[in-house]
Order: structure tokens, then C-alpha cells, then sequence
């Protein structure tokens, strides 16, 4: 009885909170503050078309290096538990064989993704999508191949290369970008500007920013695939 009356008390204070919580709520019709900057002055300031290229790669950049770092951790530490010990890097591994209609349709469509997913970075700044979602859609075209050939092997120097190489390049844009620009990743150079706008050439540096980004995502999202599929043996 005591348990129910407790339950009771418990659901009608958050009934209580709630409501109180809808009848206060005043919706905003109106930009504010920071917001209102970026909708008015981002076009003509960074020269992207979709405004949240231009909010996550420019104005909040430090934001987005920090994210890119935390993958990077999170890819190193995920590494570092499915690590395997040297007799099981040389056991044979041997997989139960996948249906035909999936390797059919493998074929067929990871070129496509890994097509749509560099259109998806290139485009960032032009379009929805940019560097996370478009090494996401390259990340899941590896997915596909290993479902479709448990047996393949993906060359893990090349992702680690992949990976390192388009770290190191957007700390050096954004180093740049306090030497000859306004600020760490600032999009627009000494001798290189925005460029002409809704254009795949526009934005400054924020394309080649957006495809790096794009590639370290997809090789770090790769690597942890990787792993986790050598991880897997069957005997």
C-alpha cells in the first residue's frame, strides 16, 4: 500500500512539473543573440550556403576539433581492447559463407555509398550533410563488404595513413588560419577568398576542411570496423 501511494506521489509531482512547464512555455518566433548573427551575417561572412557548415567549421571550429579528437580517442581505445595477441593475428579464420543475394548487391552498391558519401563532404558546404555524415556513409559501405566477405582483409596501414594525414592537414589549415587569416580554421586566406557563392567553389577552405574531415571520420569509423571484425573468429 505504502509502495503504491509512493509511486502515486511520485507520478503526480512530475504531473505537477510538467504542467507547469507547458503553461509557461512561450515559443520563440524570433532569432536572438548569436543566432541572429550567424542567420544574418553568415553568407557574407564565411560564404557557405548551409548555415551549419558555417557554424560548425567556422565560427565554432574549436568545437569541432574537439569532436574529431574524441573520435579519434574513442577509435584508439576500442583499438586498444580488441587488440590481438600474435598467434591469434596468424590463426585462420574461417567464416560461414553469406548469401548470394547479398554479395550481388554489395557489389552494386558500395560504390554508390562510397560515391555519395564523398559527395556528401564535398558538398557540405553547399548542401545538408558535410564530413561526419559523409565518413558515416563511407564507414557503412565497409560494413556492407564485410557482411557481404567475412573474409576480406582491409589494409589497416592505409586507414591509419588515411586517418593520420587528414588529422595533421586540418590542424595545419587551422594554424594557417591564425597566421594568414582571422583565427584558428578561419575559411578565408591571404590569397584565398571566399570565392563565388552556392558555388562548389566557394566557402574558402571550408570544402577542403569539411573533406578532410570526411576522410578521417570514415578511416577512424573504418578502423574500429576492422578491428572488431578480427576480433571475431570462428574455428
Amino acid at each position: 500500500m505504502l509502495r503504491n501511494f509512493l509511486i502515486a506521489l511520485v507520478l503526480a509531482s512530475f504531473g505537477f512539473i510538467f504542467y507547469n512547464l507547458y503553461n509557461s512555455y512561450e515559443p520563440q518566433t524570433e532569432l536572438t543573440g548569436i543566432a541572429a548573427h550567424y542567420a544574418e551575417n553568415g553568407a557574407s561572412e564565411v560564404g557557405a550556403a548551409n548555415l551549419v557548415t558555417a557554424v560548425v567549421v567556422s565560427y565554432r571550429s574549436f568545437d569541432t576539433l574537439g569532436e574529431i579528437t574524441i573520435l579519434f580517442l574513442t577509435a584508439a581505445i576500442i583499438s586498444f581492447f580488441l587488440k590481438l595477441s600474435k598467434e591469434d593475428e596468424e590463426r585462420v579464420i574461417i567464416h560461414r559463407g553469406t548469401s548470394e543475394l547479398l554479395k550481388t548487391a554489395s557489389q552494386l552498391l558500395i560504390p554508390l555509398m562510397f560515391l555519395f558519401g564523398i559527395y556528401v563532404f564535398i558538398n557540405g558546404h553547399l548542401t545538408p550533410g558535410g564530413g561526419f555524415q559523409g565518413g558515416a556513409i563511407i564507414a557503412s559501405a565497409v560494413v556492407l563488404a564485410i557482411m557481404a566477405n567475412p573474409n576480406m582483409t582491409i589494409n589497416h596501414n592505409v586507414i591509419i595513413w588515411v586517418e593520420s594525414i587528414s588529422g595533421v592537414s586540418v590542424v595545419l589549415i587551422g594554424v594557417l588560419g591564425i597566421v594568414l587569416g582571422g583565427g584558428f580554421l578561419d575559411s578565408t586566406l591571404d590569397g584565398y577568398g571566399l570565392g563565388e557563392f552556392g558555388t562548389i567553389f566557394s566557402a574558402g577552405t571550408i570544402p577542403i576542411i569539411y573533406s578532410l574531415v570526411g576522410l578521417k571520420v570514415g578511416a577512424e569509423l573504418s578502423n574500429i570496423l576492422n578491428m572488431y571484425q578480427k576480433s571475431q573468429k570462428e574455428v
